[in-house]
């Protein structure tokens, strides 16, 4: 992790003894989200140089990166910032998954005012730390910059084993479409939250800290999974972008797309529809996939619809019914 700073000397303030980021310096924040932590086998070089260094046996390496700005994807009031770091770092595995890699390494930026309580870098830095180790991966490197508000950037990088990228563009007419993973719970989880409440727990942690099944990725890959993607952006929007880069058409059925019963019990109570929830809502994470036959698909995968010649997404053979275009877009 290495810096950018235009000033004439490293600013080392005592870490213990400083209360903002201003106090600690740049040097002294690096020092303190680095020291003593746990490297795998596969960090040849890790935070302290120019860049760091990392093993890629392939001899290829899957990259994603993925920003999380305060205001617009977290709220401190909201979530610890334990809990920002670990979303950050989850939004990245699930990336890397949906190519049939396995992570190996991150790379962390992070920008935010002089003013911020070293408290808070101390949470995100946890947070990071400990979904980085729930990985079996290390954080190699980054950056520190100052901003007028706290912005968390994720870099992951993954290894392929041999196999090729399983992208978005291999759905071919005749395939079944089958997810893995929680769909709807962030959307109810948010849900909860502008109501005020903090409960049910299971549907606000999901919010907070997404567990994207990041190690159904390359078993879907192993198993023969034509296409691939994660739904950051909810299932409809996403397998739009599967059917565009695939030129073909998908259809769900919204009968076997997976509605937890946890997500209709939240949507009975705050008057929502738990069908719209899990087809629209993003930073879910879980993985939707193509496969050439049901028999294909792996037994935590559930199929939910199939691939046709044609364009576009329908769920029952009709467009969907709901208000503009489905899912989650910036600058609308």
């Amino acid at each position: 992790m290495g810096g950018t700073s235009g000033a004439s000397a490293p600013d080392r303030a005592t870490p213990s003894a400083a209360a903002t980021v201003g106090e600690l310096g740049e040097f002294g924040l690096i020092d303190r989200l680095t020291e003593g932590r746990f490297q795998p086998e596969q960090t040849l070089l890790g935070p302290g140089d120019d860049a760091a260094v990392v093993a890629a046996p392939d001899g290829r390496v899957v990259a994603t990166v993925d920003t999380l700005v305060e205001g617009v994807h977290f709220r401190l009031d909201w979530s610890a910032p334990e809990q920002v770091g670990q979303k950050a770092v989850a939004a990245n595995l699930s990336d890397v998954a949906a190519m049939g890699a396995v992570p190996t390494a991150l790379l962390l930026s992070l920008a935010c005012p002089g003013t911020t309580s070293t408290e808070v870098l101390d949470g995100l830095a946890s947070g990071v730390w400990d979904a980085a180790a729930d990985a079996g991966i290390g954080v190699v490197g980054g950056d520190t910059v100052s901003s007028d508000t706290i912005v968390v950037s994720i870099t992951a990088l993954g290894a392929l084993e041999g196999r090729e990228a399983v992208t978005r563009s291999g759905a071919r007419a005749g395939d079944v479409v089958a997810v893995c993973g929680q769909l709807g719970w962030s959307a109810a989880g948010m849900a909860v939250l502008r109501r005020g409440f903090r409960s049910p727990v299971a549907m606000v942690a999901a919010h907070r800290t997404p567990r994207p099944p990041w190690r159904a990725g390359p078993v879907a890959a192993r198993a023969g999974a034509t296409s691939m993607i994660d739904t950051s952006d909810g299932l409809l929007a996403d397998l739009g972008h599967v059917a565009r880069a695939s030129r073909v058409h998908i259809d769900l059925s919204s009968r076997l797309v997976p509605v937890a019963d946890k997500l209709r019990d939240v949507a009975s109570a705050l008057g929502g529809d738990p069908l719209t929830w899990a087809l629209t809502g993003g930073e879910d994470h879980a993985l939707a996939a193509t496969f050439p036959s049901e028999d294909a698909v792996p037994s935590d995968w559930v199929v939910c619809g199939e691939v046709r010649s044609g364009t576009g997404v329908t769920v029952d053979a009709d467009r969907w019914g709901g208000a503009g275009d489905p899912g989650w877009r910036h600058w609308r």
